[in-house]
């Protein structure tokens, strides 16, 4: 190939060059393409072990017969119904092609070249990632028991800081933080600067001092609450999720928002979904005696664990983690390693089925012993 053709990558936007890209879990079909297995088990991206809503796959059984159609671009009645699931107006909902896109759209409108943005070690990938792409630079706050400082945080708050990202729980620790210290931060934070509170896994917490922060929007206009349907809701493969916010920064996030971001298949099952109390119940009740099963069976093994309030887990093997990940592959159970997280002795297991979660037991007790 001639080094000419490569010319382009002289004008590479800088954070762009030495970006590292997102890593998913390892998908069914690729573990058995390299290791041959068959029936393997997923547990590895956070997902429903239940599936969605049989009113969501319903809806979207509907909406099949419509897909010459584009869909509606304004999603005016998923917005009505997240509306009035929030007591909010709809002008304050932001529709993305999951939560990722939402805080995709934070980083276009309020980071650029010189600007900075505020998380925490451990925290969810994606806020690294979004911040670099635009050009802005990281401040990472080092962690305590895996979870946000937010008082370091609030010290490294500056002139220069566009943005502050809390993950509510946090991914992927499962660590958590109550509504008192949560609202004190938010209250400190100055008003040029804009709070994301990311609760992908809202619906999983059972905690009484857990807070709802889509409440405190009509408080503080600076605040961006986020959520996803690919968790409690089963909807990881058509990718929906949304964000509460004052209007006016609503419009901002709606000026950058790609035309028909959410396809019509996502919007239809969302509204489905939000409307069957009971599959969200019975998800909730499989995770919590999924999670007892999961880490009694550490504390048999003696492998210490970080307490959860999501749908996983992070379990400390006691040493590097890649060959017991690969040991557990080669078993057909998928889990997630999370040293590029900081945490190269853990890995992050989903809460399946009562079988899923046998499965991987099964499996860590003989990967342990290797």
């Amino acid at each position: 190939m001639n080094d000419r053709t490569l010319s382009f990558l002289e004008f590479v936007a800088p954070g762009v060059r030495s970006l590292r890209p997102y890593e998913p879990g390892k998908p069914l079909s690729e573990l058995e393409r390299e290791y041959g297995v068959r029936d393997a088990v997923k547990l590895a991206s956070n997902e429903n072990p239940l599936g969605p809503s049989p009113r969501a796959l319903e809806a979207v059984r509907a909406v099949m017969r419509e897909l010459a159609l584009y869909p509606d671009g304004n999603c005016f009645e998923l917005k009505a119904a997240l509306a009035e699931l929030h007591g909010v107006a709809p002008e304050q909902i932001t529709v993305g092609n999951g939560s990722n896109d939402v805080l995709e759209f934070v980083a276009r409108v309020f980071l650029q070249p010189g600007r900075e943005a505020v998380f925490s070690e451990h925290a969810f990938a994606v806020y690294p990632i979004v911040t670099q792409a635009v050009g802005a630079q990281a401040v990472v706050v080092p962690a305590v028991n895996y979870g946000h400082d937010l008082t370091a945080m609030l010290a490294r708050v500056t002139g220069r800081t566009g943005v502050v990202f809390v993950a509510n729980p946090n991914n992927p620790t499962g660590t958590w933080l109550k509504a008192d210290e949560l609202r004190a931060f938010v209250a400190a934070v100055p008003g040029h600067v804009v709070v994301v509170i990311d609760e992908a896994y809202f619906e999983y917490v059972d905690e009484p001092e857990y807070p709802d922060t889509t409440q405190w929007v009509k408080d503080y206009p600076n605040l961006v609450v986020t959520r996803t349907f690919s968790k409690v809701y089963g909807l990881g493969g058509l990718r929906v999720g949304y964000g509460v916010s004052h209007p006016a920064m609503a419009d901002l996030f709606n000026r950058v928002r790609q035309p028909f971001n959410v396809n019509a298949a996502a919007q239809a099952a969302a509204v489905a979904a939000l409307s069957d109390h009971d599959h969200v119940a019975r998800s909730v009740a499989v995770n919590r005696t999924g999670m007892e099963q999961v880490t009694a069976a550490f504390a048999r093994m003696g492998l210490p664990f970080i307490p959860s309030v999501g749908n996983f887990v992070c379990v400390d093997v006691g040493r590097p983690a890649g060959p017991v990940y690969e040991a557990l592959l080669r078993q057909g159970v998928i889990v997630r390693p999370v040293g590029g997280y900081g945490l190269p002795h853990h890995l992050r297991v989903t809460i399946g089925t009562q079988v899923e979660n046998e499965r991987f037991i099964t499996a860590l007790e003989r990967a342990m012993k290797d």
